[in-house]
């Protein structure tokens, strides 16, 4: 019996308290919020870290950061690429759904080290070159070769993913597919993002983003300027949000075309959280010095959703990231090594 597929959606830079099935009411979220209703949406969950690269590796490796080792975001680049292999020695659980016969994808961000190449268990790799940038030509690796795709990220790492499905779908093996989108991360001014969706927001007073005085901490702030600037800022922001959003849709409806939707366990989270003028900050834990642990950083997204298995559901339990890799492979039924 063929295994399940498992599609895992991790956001960049997205607190829990800027999705409609969260309560927002200024986002723009139709397909997440579907995942939420039709799914299990977990209401207390956190990452273990409030910055990117220790986030994902403890998603990835079931470690703490003490554990894995990687501490903060990285941002350690010669010639183009990263240096160090910061997980070397380790393993990940895309390591073991790849020694079981999944067929292992990731399209995004990977910010964990050597992103042009292929890691942990991946066989199909299109990995962004940073942790973050432009939302058009942004540098991506694909195939070992260093681009710059002219075309919005968002929908690019969308188009790999899709790629990847016309290719394997009907392949006896499972697929794992990582989509690792880098919305809702910075740049948020109007040139980095659509205009359709960006319209979508034109009247909108985001008041689910609070103007609190500036934090005694903060030590970067994305705005400094007046109400008119600031609601430019949150319209970037939720711009990608609901462009992330819509291409999220896309993926669910390819696999629902292909008839294996209901063979797929999806899982939507995101990497941290994020305070977009929550307690006066704009940015997550590394908004500030010392390292703030608002709810709002450490505050996750997670959803479950699988047609037919999942019921409408709302879990209570404060749970983490810590816990992905081994209740994942608890529930393939796979033996962690």
């Amino acid at each position: 019996m063929k295994k399940s597929n498992v599609l895992l959606i991790v956001a960049d830079d997205l607190g829990a308290w800027a999705l409609g099935c969260y309560g927002n009411k200024d986002a723009i979220t139709p397909n997440i919020d579907k995942l939420a209703k039709e799914g299990k949406i977990f209401e207390n969950f956190f990452c273990v870290s409030p910055v990117c690269s220790p986030a994902r590796a403890s998603i990835f490796t079931g470690r703490i950061p003490s554990q894995h080792g990687i501490h903060d975001w990285l941002d350690e680049w010669e010639n183009g690429t990263t240096t160090e292999d910061y997980l070397k020695g380790q393993s990940t659980f895309v390591d073991i759904l790849s020694k079981n016969d999944y067929i292992c994808c990731m399209s995004g961000k990977w910010h964990m080290g050597l992103a042009e190449t292929p890691q942990k268990g991946f066989g199909y790799w299109y990995s962004h070159q940073k942790g973050g940038g432009p939302y058009y030509k942004a540098p991506m690796y694909k195939d070992g070769n260093l681009i710059h795709e002219e075309e919005y990220i968002t929908d690019k790492i969308t188009d790999y993913a899709i790629e990847f499905l016309d290719k394997i779908y009907e392949n006896e093996k499972p697929f794992f597919l990582s989509l690792n989108y880098t919305a809702p991360h910075s740049p948020w001014d109007r040139k980095n993002h659509q205009e359709e969706i960006l319209k979508l927001y034109k009247d909108c007073e985001f008041s689910s983003c609070p103007r609190d005085p500036y934090h005694p901490w903060k030590i970067s702030e994305t705005f400094e300027g007046t109400e008119k600037e600031r609601r430019e800022i949150l319209r970037g922001y939720f711009a990608a949000l609901t462009s992330m959003d819509f291409n999220i849709g896309r993926v669910l409806d390819e696999l629902e075309k292909k008839n294996i939707l209901e063979d797929t366990l999806v899982i939507f989270t995101s990497d941290n959280g994020m305070n977009m003028g929550h307690h006066g900050i704009f940015g997550k834990g590394n908004g500030t010095s010392p390292l703030n642990m608002y709810d709002t950083s450490v505050k996750v997204p997670f959803i479950i959703y699988k047609k037919g298995e999942t019921d409408a559901d709302k879990v209570g339990n404060v749970l983490s990231h810590y816990d992905v890799r081994a209740t994942l492979l608890e529930y393939l039924k796979l033996e962690d090594i």
